[in-house]
């Protein structure tokens, strides 16, 4: 089968081969997709650079952990009603050395999730690390009906996702944006207020939120620390997966005064029914038109290297590879 892979860690150009491989056959309790599309993530770049100093996990990786196809092959004990059926795949390549970035992958069972007509290949590779990451951050406290959820940077993937997923469970979303200039992108998704982190955002939420927001999404918890303990309400949660540094300094005493509770979140490591839970979900919200995923570019597999730069700088919109 045709593949891209990397066998030591570095610039994507410098350690990103595109050629043959052996066609894995699933075993027990396994599946083997054809892949259509392979979904490229800032962890997929971040594993193949030695992001915080890891290591190779295998002598050998084939990146990327989302894609979509279809089933062609199961293992002894995997229903073979499943051969033909149109997938999203998950969590390919976590903790495993053979991810979606070929014209073949075996997944356990579980890290497949049927595909309805009304989600597209390109949308359903592009749903799981930052889908997942989303839901957790919005539901891993328990429902949000009637809640208000601050989500910062809207614009970006998991945000994104994140201020639609809590819209569609009935939360009351406030979004920000960095600049004043962005309140007007195109690209943000539909929350029920929007504010900008150069005016004075703090006396904004607490004008639209007197009582404090009950949950917040956030993507630099310690560039936020400040704004969030302003703004957060008693017994609230601020749930985060991203800091810009590699330790985090903290207003202690208010988040102590008000009870707050610090989620971090490390998406591969997320318990297997919280995954499963959430691209169900993930795909679910799509199907009925709650939750919209913006491609920024679809590239051929031989340009593998050039999606890794482009979601290294920033690409606005999700960046996927087309497998022939």
């Amino acid at each position: 089968m045709r593949a891209a892979w990397y066998d030591r860690q570095g610039l994507a150009a410098e350690v990103l081969q595109v050629g043959e491989r052996p066609t894995p056959t699933p075993g027990p309790g396994e599946v083997r997709v054809r892949v259509s599309r392979s979904g490229v993530n800032p962890g997929d770049t971040k594993k193949r650079e030695g992001w915080l100093g890891s290591a190779m996990p295998y002598p050998l990786v084939i990146p990327h952990s989302d894609g979509a196809g279809v089933v062609d092959a199961c293992g002894p004990d995997v229903d073979p009603a499943l051969v033909g059926q149109r997938v999203a795949v998950y969590g390919a390549q976590s903790y495993r050395p053979s991810g979606t970035a070929a014209e073949y992958v075996v997944v356990p069972r579980a890290l497949v999730v049927p595909l309805p007509d009304a989600v597209s290949d390109d949308v359903g590779a592009s749903l799981g690390i930052p889908g997942i990451t989303a839901h957790r951050a919005v539901f891993g406290d328990g429902d949000v009906a009637g809640k208000v959820v601050l989500v910062h940077g809207i614009r970006g993937g998991v945000s994104s996702i994140a201020a639609q997923l809590a819209t569609w469970r009935g939360a009351t979303v406030i979004g920000t944006v960095r600049r004043t200039s962005d309140l007007g992108s195109p690209d943000l998704p539909t929350v029920a207020h929007t504010v900008a982190l150069d005016d004075d955002p703090a006396a904004a939420v607490r004008l639209l939120a007197p009582q404090g927001v009950d949950r917040i999404v956030e993507v630099a918890l310690d560039a936020n620390a400040d704004l969030d303990a302003a703004v957060i309400a008693n017994d609230g949660v601020i749930a985060t997966y991203f800091a810009r540094g590699d330790r985090v300094s903290l207003p202690f005493p208010p988040l102590l005064f008000a009870n707050v509770t610090v989620r971090f979140l490390g998406s591969d490591d997320f318990p297997a029914d919280v995954k499963r839970t959430a691209m169900e979900d993930l795909v679910a919200a799509v199907a009925a038109g709650a939750l919209s995923i913006r491609i920024g570019e679809v590239l051929p597999l031989d340009d593998v290297a050039r999606a890794h730069d482009d979601v290294d700088g920033g690409r606005s919109g999700r960046v996927v590879l087309t497998v022939p």
